[in-house]
């Protein structure tokens, strides 16, 4: 099943460190978790804070410990696609929470959401649009879909996945109707 995902963190520096982690699955369901520090995380931007709105005291008092988010994360994680529309940054701090609780690095793996979109759109279109306009029908498509998209993302972890979720069921639900009315012009009057 599809999963997005996405994490907020300390700052955007090589020091910088999970804060946050939300996913939402294709069908809905969510969890978001704030992650307490570990021991060694003392990155901090206060930039950062005021874009997230999420302080240290409130990840020292609130957050769940890094390693009990890590096992989650597997636990709930594993054998799906995971998408996110960063996965660059995204899979960097996926990436430390895994390492620092001694799991596997690469346990989890990202890819980017404009895959996922790309990939329903050819499994919805490819019976039903002809193979020299498949390519161009999905790059419009994906177009359309992301051009709805929020031009200034929430920064916060469960807002931003369900953004991507959002696209990747309005893709969805456009393919199918592109689908269905080929189809139809397919079968005549």
């Amino acid at each position: 099943m599809n999963v997005f995902l996405d994490f907020e963190a300390s700052s955007l520096s090589d020091k910088s460190h999970p804060i946050e982690v939300a996913w939402i699955f294709e069908d809905g369901r969510s969890e978001s978790h704030l992650i307490a520090p570990a021991p060694t995380w003392d990155d901090w931007d206060e930039a950062a804070e005021r874009i997230h709105g999420i302080s240290r005291a409130t990840l020292n008092s609130e957050g769940a410990p890094h390693d009990m988010v890590a096992r989650r994360m597997l636990e709930q994680l594993s054998g799906h696609d995971l998408f996110a529309s960063a996965p660059s940054w995204d899979g960097k701090w996926l990436s430390l929470l895994l390492r620092t609780a001694g799991l596997p690095r690469h346990a989890l793996r990202l890819k980017d959401t404009d895959v996922a979109l790309r990939e329903s759109a050819m499994r919805i279109l490819r019976d039903v649009v002809q193979p020299d306009r498949l390519e161009p029908v999905t790059t419009d498509l994906i177009a359309w879909a992301t051009a709805s998209k929020q031009a200034t993302p929430d920064h916060r972890a469960l807002a931003d996945a369900a953004e991507e979720r959002a696209v990747w069921q309005r893709l969805e639900d456009r393919a199918r109707t592109i689908a269905s009315g080929q189809a139809s012009d397919r079968a005549g009057p």
